[in-house]
């Protein structure tokens, strides 16, 4: 019984972090560490939950941002152009942040974690706009920037749409084309930082069985197994629903999971 539930809380969990990562361009982290953070608090027996939780969350990303990538290239809307010159700052990042978080106790992860939610709630909620006059900076810009999206990004789990997304928007790239290059970014965020988390929590005593390192492969495939058909569910419907207001549905979410996560 105790097999079935907890198998039920990772396909809930894929199901609805796919839907909103095809949707918003958001690689699901968001969602997915809060709810693994508590589910193994049930589950598993070790000190390790909150970097568990996000060198999963950080795998499971891979996948789903791979199948958002493909809906979204349907409609023609990744920017490779954008993809190709971010993403070696982003997966140069993205090893960064899997390193340092491996030096950080839980409950400092957790903090960081819920102060980053926290802002991308908040930046959600105010729908700021880009200057019209913005335009994306020149190489060294782009490479600065997504290493420091990158290593944010893998250090607290997430697929880096929350930040790719708005850095885009801010330097007037389209919504729709700004959504889908986010998701495609989240392929070597995920990379990296699945990498750096499997790596550094290699060697680290007490982990679970059926990790390695701090992935936790049961809760990676019930993840995925849902979100790889919801997350192009999503993806399609980023084309023809209100973005505005469910980002601001979402960002009342993440405001949520970010109180949960500070009092971790």
């Amino acid at each position: 019984m105790e097999f079935l539930m907890e198998l039920g809380v990772y396909l809930l969990t894929g199901a609805v972090a796919g839907f909103f990562a095809g949707l918003l361009g958001i690689g699901g982290g968001l969602i997915i560490v809060p709810i693994l953070t508590s589910a193994f608090v049930w589950f598993l027996d070790t000190d390790y939950i909150v970097h568990l939780a996000i060198g999963t969350s950080l795998a499971t990303i891979f996948i789903t941002s791979a199948a958002s990538v493909r809906k979204h290239q349907q409609h023609d809307a990744v920017r490779w152009d954008l993809f190709r010159s971010l993403a070696p700052g982003i997966f140069l990042g993205g090893l960064l942040g899997g390193w340092l978080a491996h030096f950080m106790n839980a409950s400092v992860l957790a903090k960081v974690f819920a102060l980053i939610e926290l802002a991308i709630a908040i930046k959600l909620l105010l729908d700021l706009q880009p200057n019209p006059h913005r335009e994306m900076p020149g190489k060294l810009g782009r490479f600065s920037a997504g290493s420091v999206i990158g290593s944010l990004s893998s250090l607290v789990g997430i697929g880096g749409g929350a930040l790719n997304t708005p850095y885009m928007m801010w330097h007037n790239v389209r919504m729709p084309e700004a959504i889908a290059t986010s998701s495609a970014l989240s392929l070597p965020i995920a990379a990296a930082g699945t990498l750096g988390f499997m790596l550094s929590g290699f060697q680290t005593p007490d982990l679970p069985a059926f990790a390695t390192g701090y992935i936790y492969w049961p809760a990676f495939l019930g993840i995925v197994a849902a979100s790889f058909f919801t997350a192009p569910v999503g993806a399609t419907l980023t084309h023809k629903l209100p973005v505005k207001i469910l980002k601001r549905v979402f960002a009342l979410l993440l405001i949520i999971l970010a109180i949960k996560m500070f009092w971790f």
